[in-house]
């Protein structure tokens, strides 16, 4: 995809970022269709700080919204559930690691998908070896 030399623009993340919610199954995927995908260059400060990161770098992707089991008919008015990735940890992470930028893609998305539905980090592990 990177074409030149050239790392691959927010755009082209976003592409990869929508083919792996694409292949998210149902259940997953009716619950998927209202959340909204960012591609940023780097988190920002203020997240950075309430996460407890101080490298930007040390943040690739990020679930903000209410996980499924916990929405209520009292949330309207509330800001759409959404998905961050954050370019330039992706690329540094990709550029360390021996996977494709397309699976880091996928592995961050599936990550992010299952804080979606109120997942564990070591649960959504355990998807992913079990998909793996």
């Amino acid at each position: 995809m990177a074409m030149s030399g050239q790392a691959p623009d927010a755009a082209a993340i976003e592409r990869m970022a929508r083919e792996a919610l694409s292949q998210i199954p149902e259940p997953f995927q009716s619950h998927l269709a209202d959340v909204v995908l960012i591609v940023e260059e780097f988190a920002d400060d203020e997240t950075l700080d309430a996460m407890g990161i101080e490298d930007p770098y040390d943040l690739s992707g990020l679930y903000v919204g209410r996980p499924v089991g916990e929405k209520s008919s009292m949330d309207s008015g509330a800001l759409p559930d959404r998905i961050h990735l954050y370019r330039r940890a992706i690329l540094d992470e990709w550029a360390m690691g021996g996977e494709t930028l397309e699976w880091l893609v996928w592995h961050i998305i599936v990550h992010e998908v299952g804080h979606h539905f109120g997942l564990s980090d070591a649960d959504i592990h355990a998807l992913e070896d079990a998909a793996a």
